[in-house]
């Protein structure tokens, strides 16, 4: 018999997003281009899973072609005869048009190019490419500034306090 889907099933809702939060605050994004990976074997069920780490990665040019470095994919636990490097480099895959559009914004002073999250679309592993200015320090303690006030605005005006 098959179970009854409930409240209680998490099992139903699919991959979660895996995102970039620490490229967000250090840097300012002006531009995002979404861009789907070349992967080996089971990596695409192991980022399914949510088995990935973007927090040191980056994208880089060579050759005319677009990788992201330092992406940490978890070995996929059931797989048993080819098990990929965990931070290899990987392709990414755009239409040439985007990729030099994004190789001459990426030449200019203090832009870089930044993955800001991992997701499934159409069953398809994607990557959002950020184009980003680096903050400074005093931007990076006036956006927290900004924060604290608006979360302490939001618990005065829900009555906890």
């Amino acid at each position: 018999m098959a179970k009854a889907k409930g409240k209680g099933s998490e099992e139903s809702k699919g991959p979660k997003t895996i995102q970039n939060r620490r490229a967000r605050f250090d840097y300012h994004i002006l531009e995002d281009v979404e861009a789907g990976l070349v992967l080996a074997g089971a990596e695409v069920k192991s980022i399914f899973l949510g088995n990935a780490n973007l927090t040191d990665a980056y994208c880089k040019f060579v050759n005319d072609e677009l990788w992201v470095i330092n992406l940490d994919v978890e070995p996929y636990k059931q797989s048993s005869h080819f098990t990929p490097e965990r931070r290899r480099d990987r392709k990414l895959l755009l239409h040439r048009r985007e990729l030099n559009v994004l190789e001459r914004k990426s030449m200019e002073k203090g832009l870089s190019l930044l993955p800001l999250e991992l997701y499934f679309k159409n069953g398809r592993v994607k990557l959002r490419i950020g184009l980003g200015r680096g903050k400074k320090d005093y931007d990076k303690r006036d956006q927290i500034a900004k924060n604290d006030t608006r979360r302490e605005m939001d618990r005065i005006r829900k009555g906890h306090f």
